[in-house]
């Protein structure tokens, strides 16, 4: 039988330190919404830096949590598609709620993907965000996203469309970006990170890897040994004022350089396409592409291997162990994998 109560990770203000406590009512999914048993939580660079800076939520106590997977637990009204005991994970929708960090919370049926038999609760929690702002970045119509056509796991490897860049690669997101654009036949695939990455990061993509900490004459210097081809396409998922100002100057004239934030000392050029990915799975723009690929092939694409989660890392002691996590990812102290909690497992 559902709880009343369950026991949440929350803050009671904006900026507010983090609780854990037992004072969060178990939520009533409304229609088109189902109720998640959350089975694992994982942990994203978002989750910390809503509450160091008070952003999102209005309404407290409130929980936090992008990414989680678990147990569909009851059916709001009009689900079709699902049923009670399914294995699901997703994006949260940052209502209250619908975060990750409680041990039961609500979901939007139309954009929740079920998990398949070889990808696990842990592994599937570490999804959401990064297939959601790869698909965005590489697919949404120009000027929100590259605009590129769509893949399915049928339909892979259409056309060679030569170089393409990823600033970030042993990140969650930078990971997923890699493979769709090796699905949408990008050859090369470049990636910059720390070189003790190299191995990994061709295991999901990337054709060559340079280290992270070079200018950018010196990245372009290293591709150019490379391809002599155009750099058409670039997507930074760091986001730094740093990589964006590499990522615009590395990009060849009528190119497309995606970005996380658009800093304020990195200028637009006429030349150049400048797109801020928005890569949240509820906004209105993001629906009608986000709910065919989550509903009919996000499934598949993992099933199939098409697409890998990362490496994780499970943290002990439940949701008590998040905040120590969040300080790492914050610290910059977190590389080529995920770190995952239990909520279940919080005394």
């Amino acid at each position: 039988m559902t709880p009343s109560v369950q026991k949440a990770l929350y803050t009671l203000k904006k900026k507010g330190e983090f609780i854990v406590g037992d004072i969060i009512p178990v939520p009533t999914p409304g229609p088109g919404e189902v109720l998640v048993k959350v089975m694992a939580a994982g942990l994203n660079p978002g989750d910390w830096k809503v509450r160091e800076y008070g952003e999102v939520f209005e309404e407290f106590p409130a929980v936090f949590g992008f990414d989680y997977a678990g147990v569909i637990e009851q059916l709001g009204e009009g689900v079709e598609g699902f049923k009670v005991g399914d294995r699901v994970f997703t994006e949260s929708a940052m209502t209250n709620g619908h975060g990750g960090f409680q041990q039961y919370a609500l979901a939007v049926a139309s954009t929740l993907p079920k998990i398949p038999d070889n990808i696990s609760f842990e592994e599937a929690s570490t999804l959401g965000v990064a297939l959601t702002t790869a698909y965005v970045g590489l697919y949404q119509s120009l000027p929100d996203g590259f605009g590129l056509p769509e893949p399915t796991p049928s339909r892979i490897h259409q056309e060679r469309r030569g170089p393409f860049v990823v600033l970030g690669g042993s990140t969650s997101c930078g990971q997923v970006v890699m493979q769709f654009a090796k699905l949408s036949g990008f050859d090369p695939i470049i990636a910059t990170a720390s070189l003790s990455n190299t191995e990994s990061l061709k295991a999901v993509g990337a054709t060559h890897v340079f280290a992270r900490n070079l200018s950018a004459e010196e990245l372009l210097a290293k591709i150019s040994s490379v391809t002599s081809e155009p750099l058409k396409y670039v997507f930074d998922v760091v986001s730094s004022e740093q990589t964006e100002n590499i990522g615009m100057s590395i990009l060849a004239e009528g190119g497309h350089f995606a970005t996380l934030s658009i800093h304020p000392g990195v200028k637009p050029q006429p030349s150049k396409g400048l797109i801020k990915v928005k890569g949240w799975l509820r906004i209105d723009k993001n629906i009608p592409l986000l709910e065919p690929f989550y509903r009919n092939h996000a499934t598949e694409f993992l099933g199939k291997g098409l697409i890998k989660s990362n490496a994780i890392e499970v943290l002990p002691n439940g949701l008590h162990g998040i905040p120590d996590g969040l300080k790492r990812l914050q610290n910059f102290e977190v590389s080529k994998m995920r770190l995952v909690a239990h909520p279940q497992d919080t005394i």
